[in-house]
């Protein structure tokens, strides 16, 4: 165990696995067969639990503990038989740090006091349908007129869009500076007049967590919606992406360690040719390699969470547990329904719904191709030091 976690983790551990195993777990199924959760009400309860404000201040609502404690949070509530859940709640906490860390009083008091509550769900506007891994391609721009900025543009792909209250939405407020300067994060609220969600996507998993597009259409907001400075909208977004990486990363090992645990006890009860399954080597050999890598991962994980506590730069070693664990997430689950012959092809097995839920960690919060090309630039083979050549 890391030296991060104490007997308080442990005992906020305990209690998030009581609200899993008692208040979602139960109504998995459920939730699946209709394709929707009651998300507000989950939320309200995750709020009074504390979950949405671990890391958060005090004076706003939160417990003001550190990111150690999120951690614990992200990887018990990887347990839940409904990935959703989670993604939903990651989604949610990753619209809040850069409101946390720059937004002002007023704002803060505004919109980061209900997230924590739960009162309020967030949603988080980056991904457009041309500028999903190339966050400097956005299009969706804010202009000043008078006290107000005016916002024309669509976000596409925005996790809990059709709950949410508010999204933080990134967006292009000059022409000058380029695409890593000309950025801003601004507050919407989503019933401002000219904000419009699209119809729910029908999406190959994740049922249970709304997605949808939104559109902005002469969108009036205060200039006090903004957050931080004018321009620095990118780099407070690349701050965000670690946060969402990290608990993606927590709360998948969890679930890809329960796809292990579910098929060692099919294996273990069903019988080929005379003996249980599992004693086939070719199979507990892989399922043994699948938990080799997973305990990799979280080492690295681990290690990336120790330096987000130290305020250190944690792009790399993000990058690279988030880059494994979505490579995981697409091998895992599938070798393991392979071991329930015709059992791991009816769409009921949880094992199905992990293949189909846990798709989405190669893909959402940086593709595993983005992660290498961040893991290349962090050491210097490509972009900063190439272009320093260039100019020699």
């Amino acid at each position: 165990m890391s030296n991060l976690f104490t007997s308080a983790h442990e005992d906020m551990r305990r209690g998030i696995k009581k609200f899993v195993d008692q208040e979602l777990n139960p109504h998995a199924d459920e939730w699946e067969a209709a394709g929707a959760a009651p998300l507000p009400s989950i939320f309200a309860r995750a709020g009074e639990l504390g979950l949405l404000g671990i890391n958060k201040p005090v004076e706003f609502g939160g417990l003001g503990l550190d990111f150690s404690y999120v951690m614990v949070a992200a990887e018990e509530l990887g347990h839940a038989h409904s990935p959703s859940i989670p993604f939903a709640i990651g989604a949610h906490l990753s619209a809040i740090p850069a409101l946390t860390a720059h937004g002002s009083d007023a704002l803060r008091n505004e919109f980061l006091v209900p997230a924590i509550s739960g009162e309020a769900v967030a949603s988080i506007g980056v991904s457009e349908s041309g500028a999903g891994s190339d966050v400097s391609a956005i299009k969706t721009t804010a202009r000043k007129d008078g006290g107000d900025y005016v916002i024309n543009g669509a976000k596409m792909w925005i996790t809990n869009s059709t709950h949410a209250r508010w999204i933080s939405l990134l967006v292009n407020t000059s022409e000058e500076g380029g695409p890593y300067r000309n950025k801003s994060l601004i507050l919407v609220p989503m019933d401002t007049r000219g904000v419009s969600v699209g119809k729910p996507l029908h999406k190959l998993g994740m049922h249970c967590s709304d997605t949808a597009p939104v559109f902005f259409d002469e969108v009036r907001v205060p200039q006090r919606h903004l957050i931080g400075e004018e321009g620095k909208g990118f780099i407070y977004q690349m701050e965000q992406f670690q946060h969402e990486r990290l608990w993606a990363c927590l709360r998948s090992i969890s679930a890809l360690e329960d796809a292990i645990a579910l098929t060692v006890d099919y294996t273990s009860e069903r019988r080929t040719f005379g003996k249980p399954l599992i004693e086939n080597q070719a199979l507990y050999h892989r399922l043994a390699d699948y938990l080799s890598q997973i305990e990799a991962v979280r080492s690295i994980a681990y290690r990336a969470g120790e330096a987000l506590v130290s305020e250190l730069d944690v792009t790399r070693l993000v990058s690279m547990a988030k880059y494994l664990v979505g490579k995981l997430a697409l091998e895992v689950p599938s070798g393991c329904a392979q071991y329930f012959g015709g059992q791991g092809y009816m769409w009921e097995n949880r094992i199905t719904r992990m293949l189909r839920d846990l798709r989405i960690v190669a893909v959402g919060g940086g593709a595993n191709e983005i992660m290498l090309d961040v893991i290349a630039k962090e050491m210097g083979w490509i972009g900063k030091r190439s272009r320093q050549r260039g100019s020699n």
